[in-house]
C-alpha cells in the first residue's frame, strides 16, 4: 500500500468516527479587515453559549490571536510531532476557558512528515475533535496556498469584508480563485459573509448584496449573510488594551453584534451537522493534497 492509499484509508476511517468538531474557517480577501478580532470575539460568544471552543491560529508569521488574547503559547502544532507533545499540552487556555493553538511553522512542514509521523499527528488531532465542539481556524489574508487549503477543506467558511472597495474586490477575487479549484464543491460548504466596521445595518446589507450579486452571476455561488459589526470606538479601545470587546465592554454595540452573529451560527448547527468534517479530516486532506 503506497502513501497516497494509506492517506485515503485514514480519511475514510476518520469520516466514519463520531463526534466530529464543527470547523469554521475565518478568512478574508485582504489584511486589516479585523478577521482575527472576529475569530476571538465569536469564540468568546460561542463559549458563553455553552460550546467548547478552540481557535487555531493559522496566520503564520503574525501573532494576532495571541496579542488579542494577551497570552503567549509555549507550544505549537509542530510540537505534536517534533517534541512529542499532547493536544492538551499545546492548547493554551484563554479567557472563559477558550482554547488557543498556535500553528507556528507546523503546518508548513506537514509535507515533510513520513507515514509514522502522519499517523501520530492524526491520532493526536483526533483528541481535539473530541474535546472541542467548535474549532475556529483563523487563516492569513489573501489567496496564498495555505489559506486556500484550509478554506477548501473546511465545510464552513466565514469571509470577513469591510465597506472598503479593495476589501470587496479582494473578497471576490478569493471566491473566484476558490471556484476554479477542482476540489472545490459548493454543495459541501456554507459560504457566509460577515460585514465588519460598517456605519449601520443598512450598509452591512448593501455590502453583502454587492458581493452576493456578482458571486451569483459570475461564479454561480450562493452566499449566506451572517450579519454585521459596527465601526465601534469601544472595539478599537478593547484591541489596544489586548482584550476582546465582548469581555471588556459587554454593552458595546460591537458586543451586541457578535452575540447576534454567534446566535446565527448556532442556528445553523443542525443544518451543517451532517457536513462536519472535523479537524482531523481537514489536516488529512491538506496533507494528501500536498503529497500529490
Amino acid at each position: 500500500m503506497d502513501q497516497a492509499e494509506r492517506l485515503r484509508k485514514m480519511i475514510s476511517m476518520q469520516e466514519s468516527d463520531q463526534p466530529l468538531a464543527r470547523v469554521i474557517t475565518v478568512t478574508s480577501g485582504k489584511g486589516g479587515v479585523g478577521k482575527s478580532s472576529v475569530s476571538v470575539n465569536l469564540a468568546i460568544e460561542l463559549t458563553k453559549a455553552g460550546k467548547r471552543v478552540v481557535i487555531l491560529d493559522a496566520d503564520f508569521g503574525l501573532a494576532n490571536i495571541e496579542v488579542m488574547l494577551g497570552i503567549r503559547p509555549q507550544y505549537n502544532i509542530g510540537d505534536l510531532i517534533y517534541k512529542d507533545k499532547t493536544i492538551e499540552e499545546i492548547v493554551t487556555k484563554g479567557p472563559l476557558g477558550i482554547g488557543f493553538i498556535s500553528g507556528g511553522s507546523g503546518v508548513q512542514e506537514l509535507v515533510n512528515l513520513d507515514s509514522n509521523q502522519v499517523n501520530q499527528l492524526i491520532q493526536k488531532l483526533s483528541k481535539l475533535d473530541s474535546i472541542a465542539d467548535v474549532i475556529i481556524i483563523d487563516t492569513g489574508a489573501g489567496i496564498s496556498n495555505t489559506v486556500l487549503e484550509f478554506v477548501l477543506f473546511s465545510s464552513e467558511i466565514l469571509l470577513v469584508v469591510t465597506p472598503e472597495p479593495t476589501s470587496i474586490t479582494d473578497a471576490y477575487a478569493l471566491l473566484k480563485v476558490l471556484n476554479r479549484k477542482k476540489v472545490f464543491n459548493e454543495q459541501e460548504k456554507t459560504l457566509s459573509i460577515l460585514a465588519n466596521r460598517v456605519e449601520n445595518i443598512n450598509e452591512g446589507k448593501e455590502l453583502f448584496q454587492k458581493l452576493s450579486v456578482v458571486a451569483d452571476k459570475f461564479l454561480n455561488l450562493k452566499l449566506n449573510y451572517l450579519g454585521c459589526v459596527p465601526n465601534d470606538q469601544l472595539m478599537q479601545k478593547a484591541v489596544l488594551s489586548q482584550q476582546p470587546v465582548t469581555l471588556a465592554y459587554p454593552k458595546a454595540l460591537a458586543t451586541e453584534a457578535f452575540t447576534s452573529i454567534s446566535e446565527g451560527i448556532l442556528c445553523q448547527e443542525t443544518a451543517v451537522q451532517k457536513d462536519n468534517v472535523g479537524i482531523t479530516n481537514v489536516f488529512l486532506k491538506l496533507i494528501r493534497r500536498r503529497r500529490k
